[in-house]
């Protein structure tokens, strides 16, 4: 089998997988429907009921996990790309921080009761905020120092954990619980303006980011040698972090901190399909939404009515998979 039929393979197999875990997730939960009946709803008429669950309840929770999952995992690829560092993902640099003391000073404030969008513009505020911060004092002379970058990242998500901590020590009960939910990832409450743009904003992210496919194959090899390859260097390094950024600020800000997708994703990705970045981008990207999708499936049917965080699903599987595969040898 030649490469490009391979990578054809792989990528028919992840949306095949896809579409299976969209329709079981259309069909399970507190009030289950069954597979044929979730397929003739997009057809016909069928029951009220069933239909509202379908297309208000489950259906925009799939579509922001296809979005959030896909997006995170195209950061991780990126991120892991240009470092060069097999432990670094889109949480790593701090932004999900900047974006959780975001979070935390809007609920601690009330400005939520007043106005449910002001969470999601909090919490990419914070992020914002991280970004601008990071990328000017990891510049020197108009040179991005990723290794100044990443230290800048890890201590500005210290900083910011342990200020969300002092937020919560000092909010009241219901204002705790807020944060404590958010700050474990959610797939549901957000209206369905910003799951569009979720939806809208992944894809074309997903067709940017192949853009830059060839320049991360290069980049793998180090900073001289993609510079000797013709790779502008520094311009590339500059956009990718900003995309990178943007890109986690928006998934964090709207459905809080999800770990471990854009870490574990990307590994087993690239031990299935290589490290060629033309085939490992889509194809972490359609994984990314499989097991985001997946996870929330579980999260809301494991202990039905009631309804985990998805942030919990994932630490749980995507810790245990990477710890299975640092065990294999293959992280």
């Amino acid at each position: 089998m030649t490469k490009y039929a391979r990578w054809t393979f792989w990528l028919v197999l992840l949306a095949v997988i896809l579409g299976g875990v969209v329709l079981l997730s259309l069909a399970v939960g507190a009030s289950g429907i069954p597979v044929n009946r979730v397929a003739g709803l997009f057809l016909s008429g069928g029951s009220p009921v069933e239909r509202s669950i379908v297309f208000d309840i489950r259906l925009p929770r799939i579509i922001l996990g296809f979005s959030i999952g896909g997006c995170l995992s195209l950061a991780g690829v990126i991120l892991q790309g240009m470092f060069r560092n097999p432990l670094v993902e889109p949480y790593t640099l701090g932004i999900s921080g900047g974006a959780a003391l975001g979070v935390a000073l809007n609920i601690a404030l009330g400005l939520s009761a007043v106005n449910g969008f002001t969470l999601p513009a909090c919490g990419f505020l914070g992020s914002g905020a991280v970004i601008l911060f990071l990328y000017f004092t990891s510049l020197r002379r108009g040179v991005v120092k990723l290794q100044g970058l990443l230290l800048n990242g890890v201590m500005i998500s210290f900083i910011s954990s342990s200020l969300v901590m002092l937020l919560m020590s000092l909010s009241s009960g219901e204002s705790l619980h807020g944060i404590v939910f958010w700050m474990m990832g959610s797939l549901g409450g957000s209206d369905q303006g910003l799951t569009g743009v979720m939806l809208v904003l992944s894809l074309v992210s997903l067709g940017s980011a192949c853009l830059f496919c060839l320049h991360l194959n290069a980049l793998a090899l180090g900073e001289e040698e993609a510079r000797h390859l013709g790779v502008p260097v520094e311009r590339t390094k500059k956009v990718l972090f900003v995309f990178c950024a943007v890109l986690t600020g928006f998934c964090v800000s709207v459905a809080g901190m999800i770990g471990f997708v854009g870490l574990v994703v990307p590994h087993l990705m690239r031990r299935v399909v290589g490290p060629d970045h033309r085939i490992l981008l889509p194809a972490s990207f359609l994984a990314g939404a499989v097991f985001l999708i997946g996870c929330d499936t579980l999260a809301r049917t494991i202990i039905a009515p009631l309804e985990l965080p998805v942030g919990v699903i994932t630490g749980i599987i995507g810790g245990s998979l990477f710890v299975y595969a640092l065990a294999k040898g293959e992280a």
